[in-house]
């Protein structure tokens, strides 16, 4: 673990300049009752505030200082309500994704013990492949991969490669290990024989490498289905980039609310922490939005820097104050940001 960690903050939009700043309050506590380490926090500039500040959602100068830096918090952004000549570029977390090759977005899903969740006891990680696949903004080197030869006609394009699949399969079967060693591959291979067929078929090669881990496979429609009905049951699901989005909204759903999703997206050299909901726009402001799934995606990224002592403290004080009954609207509470904030602090000092 390093003494001391630079790490980008990156408010986003909504209701991302309240969370991510909550964020940063716990992630200071943990770090300081772990001991031994220090965060330097570095402001950028991003989203909305960006583009009036310096003409661009993502500013080069934003760019060139992540180069320097361990990691970031990304909140999120309100990309649909910027200028029309913004709009059409990639959004600044899917420009992140692709600029840095954050091939591996690794999204949780656990539920709180005493809150309504929809599935009792869930708990598993979604590995999501984040540089191909059916999200055509990812698939190309230049331009959207997407594009209309005729006023009536738009086409998009899917990309599925051996090397990208394989990387992502390795990180899947590498968390497997480390959790119930139970992996699960999610395809539509009945109809997409030569993408996701390629993308089942290669996960299972690299399954030989893992022959303590138990592997099986659904087609995406069925697993939606088995989710709802005993998502209690998986353990480490991995899929290509649109059905790992599309899973991991409802794994954090049905573990109580989007509000407790965190997600982190990281390569082999640099990870950016970002909750896997949006932007909130109708409660930002208010002192109404839940921090969890953001607190929680910041302990990710020190766990993947090395501070585990740091992250641990961060989930279990989640946990505290989550059972102690302070808890959001979202999960059937009153308790605003900032009260729920404080009641995080509060709880990792307590622990240590």
């Amino acid at each position: 673990m390093a003494d001391r960690y630079r790490l980008g903050v990156l408010s986003g939009d909504g209701i991302g300049p309240e969370i991510v700043p909550a964020t940063v309050r716990v992630l200071d506590a943990a770090v300081a009752a772990a001991g031994g380490a220090s965060i330097g926090w570095v402001p950028l500039p991003v989203g909305a505030e960006a583009i009036d500040t310096h003409g661009s959602a993502l500013p080069p100068i934003t760019l060139e200082t992540l180069e320097q830096l361990d990691g970031w918090l990304l909140g999120p952004h309100d990309s649909a309500s910027y200028p029309e000549e913004h709009r059409v570029q990639l959004n600044p977390s899917g420009f992140l994704r692709k600029h840095y090759d954050l091939f591996a977005n690794i999204r949780p899903a656990k539920a709180f013990e005493g809150t309504p969740a929809l599935v009792p006891g869930l708990d598993l990680v979604v590995v999501r492949e984040n540089t191909e696949g059916f999200y055509a903004d990812r698939s190309t080197y230049r331009g959207t991969g997407e594009y209309m030869p005729t006023p009536d006609v738009a086409i998009a394009m899917g990309i599925f490669t051996r090397p990208a699949i394989e990387r992502i399969a390795r990180q899947a079967f590498e968390l497997a290990m480390r959790r119930r060693k139970h992996l699960t591959i999610v395809h539509k291979a009945n109809v997409l024989r030569l993408t996701t067929g390629f993308f089942r078929d290669i996960c299972r090669e690299i399954a030989a490498d893992y022959p303590e881990v138990r592997v099986d496979d659904f087609h995406i429609d069925a697993m939606t289905v088995h989710l709802v009905r005993h998502g209690a049951d998986f353990d480490v699901l991995v899929t290509e980039n649109m059905f790992g989005d599309i899973l991991s909204d409802l794994a954090g759903e049905l573990a109580g609310s989007l509000g407790i999703a965190p997600s982190i997206n990281a390569s082999h050299q640099r990870a950016m922490a970002q909750a896997a909901h949006g932007s909130a726009p109708d409660i930002a402001g208010r002192n109404l939005a839940n921090p969890t799934a953001m607190i929680a995606s910041g302990a990710m990224l020190l766990d993947w820097l090395g501070a585990r002592q740091a992250a641990v403290l961060v989930d279990q004080g989640l946990r505290a104050a989550v059972g102690s009954g302070v808890r959001t609207a979202d999960l059937g509470g009153t308790a605003g940001t900032a009260e729920f904030t404080d009641a995080v602090v509060a709880s990792i000092n307590e622990l240590t």
